[in-house]
């Protein structure tokens, strides 16, 4: 293997692929977000006990957040490079295989999966308190008091909001790094951890309306393009393009979030139902924008469509990719 370029690029989004499908993220296995998280904890708690002239100021904090968004997105690419980089000198096919490895860790699509079926079984068994109960590990809102149509409309919701920046941008940005000397994991471990950084400290209510203000816009900026993408590939999918780009572009824009609106609108009408609505977060009520045509209700039968389409445009963007790798390493040979 003499450049990063050649035919061998494409070997690690493959077997990447392969272990997500089959192992996924073992909840007793060391993840790298766990690091970041922990290096986020400890920023953020660091900066909060700071001096209090600096914490009211939005321009500290607007400054504190900018660099731990450097730090760790910057870092772990860097991280990423460095040991696959190290492990190629030792030995090529340690380089490939450890490139895999960290690639596998930033899709999240057997973890998805698994999350929607952990709660689709009790629903599914007529057992609504378990569903709910189940449900409180995945989701943001309150569970107590749903009834079984908003458990199923708050599993469809995230697995269409999570499709995008827990498995299209990794693999989006793992395919780009592979094409480039950088290679996957590096610009995947650089994604998630602008990923990790938006749902820990990406809010606007405080404490973390300024500190959070940098990595929320550059997570939006990353996830833009796989977003947009993502849209276009579901609306082939469904057979129905026009109509499914057509209702994106009617309901999606109301949503407050310029890519997770999208993508949830992408999959409800490539799907014919309906999502949005009322939402309880520790007791406060938030009304999301309707998205989609209510064509058919939210079933478990459905959930799985999405789930399914979510694996069809996985496995469509990885085969265009890999072919793109093999002739660009023939060009470069």
């Amino acid at each position: 293997m003499t450049e990063w370029t050649d035919g061998y690029a494409a070997i690690a989004p493959v077997v990447a692929a392969i272990l997500d499908f089959w192992v996924g993220d073992p909840w007793n296995w060391p993840h790298p977000v766990q690091g970041m998280g922990w290096l986020i904890r400890r920023y953020t708690d660091w900066v909060f006990k700071a001096n209090k002239s600096v914490t009211e100021s939005a321009i500290a904090m607007k400054l504190a957040g900018v660099l731990l968004t450097v730090i760790l997105v910057v870092g772990s690419g860097a991280l990423g490079w460095g040991l696959v980089t190290l492990a190629r000198r030792i030995d090529p096919w340690l380089g490939v295989g450890l490139d895999a490895i960290l690639l596998a860790s930033c899709l999240a699509g057997r973890s998805l999966r698994d999350a929607a079926e952990d709660v689709l079984v009790p629903v599914m068994q007529g057992d609504l308190p378990e569903a709910r109960d189940r449900l409180s590990r995945y989701v943001g809102r309150d569970t107590q008091d749903l009834e079984r149509s908003e458990v199923l409309r708050a599993v469809f919701e995230t697995v269409a909001e999570n499709a995008v920046d827990g498995v299209m941008g990794p693999l989006f940005y793992g395919l780009i790094g592979a094409a480039t000397p950088l290679g996957s994991a590096s610009l995947a471990l650089a994604y998630k951890a602008a990923s990790t950084l938006d749902s820990m400290v990406g809010y606007r209510e405080a404490p973390y309306t300024h500190l959070g203000w940098s990595s929320a816009k550059l997570e939006d900026g990353l996830t833009w393009l796989p977003c947009r993408l993502t849209v276009l590939t579901l609306a082939l999918l469904s057979r129905h393009p026009r109509r499914v780009i057509q209702l994106c572009q009617r309901d999606a824009a109301a949503d407050p979030s310029p890519n997770s609106g999208w993508s949830e609108c992408a999959y409800a009408a490539s799907l014919g139902v309906r999502v949005g609505g009322k939402n309880v977060y520790r007791g406060v009520v938030k009304v999301k924008p309707l998205m989609g045509d209510s064509l058919r209700p939210i079933t478990p039968e459905v959930v799985r469509e999405a789930l399914t389409l979510d694996r069809i445009c996985f496995l469509l963007w990885l085969s265009v990719g890999v072919v793109l790798l093999l002739t660009l390493g023939t060009a470069t040979t």
